[in-house]
């Protein structure tokens, strides 16, 4: 019930739409068919891919004890939460907002924001489009293009942790103020 006292704007959108595409369908039935087509066939590609980010939560929910995953992903990872995110971000496949759960549950766990930008941002290499790549600028120009895209993802993941970092001392801080204001 707290997901959906949260998300009020989210719902109001959904019923608007929901009354729009009926009022339509009341009106002109056949208005609402191609729509209803498009829909059924993105659903029928989107459930495999929530079937497999929910399978992998289950199995990390299952397997990996948070502990574990702080001492991978968390603030102290070093270098292996680095090659962990890159790599996992290269071989990840399948639309980007499907990982969009599994991350918040990694980061629920204590992944740090710097892996997850590095994660997103390595999504763009795509391995099965490589070939296809090379065959049209040549090995030379992909390669030296991955080596650039990993190391911006690293300069990304620091600038989004500083930025985020800087937002929750200043929040912090407003925090600590304002419980200091209530005390006298």
């Amino acid at each position: 019930m707290n997901f959906i006292k949260q998300n009020k704007t989210a719902w109001y959108y959904l019923f608007i739409v929901l009354a729009i595409t009926i009022i339509i369908f009341l009106i002109n039935p056949n208005a609402i068919s191609p729509v209803a087509t498009f829909f059924i066939n993105i659903l029928g590609k989107i459930i495999p891919i929530f079937i497999l980010v929910f399978v992998l939560m289950f199995f990390t929910n299952l397997f990996i004890q948070p502990t574990k995953l702080v001492k991978w992903l968390g603030h102290e990872s070093g270098i292996k939460g680095w090659i962990i995110a890159i790599f996992g971000g290269i071989i990840s496949s399948g639309p980007i907002y499907m990982w969009y759960p599994l991350l918040a549950e990694l980061k629920n766990k204590g992944m740090k924001t710097s892996l997850m930008s590095a994660f997103l941002y390595n999504r763009a290499i795509k391995i099965p489009l490589l070939p296809l790549m090379i065959f049209y600028f040549n090995l030379k120009y992909v390669l030296v293009l991955m080596i650039v895209m990993i190391f911006m993802s690293i300069a990304n993941g620091k600038i989004v942790e500083l930025f985020l970092n800087s937002n929750e001392r200043r929040k912090l801080k407003n925090e600590n103020s304002n419980s200091i204001r209530r005390r006298n």
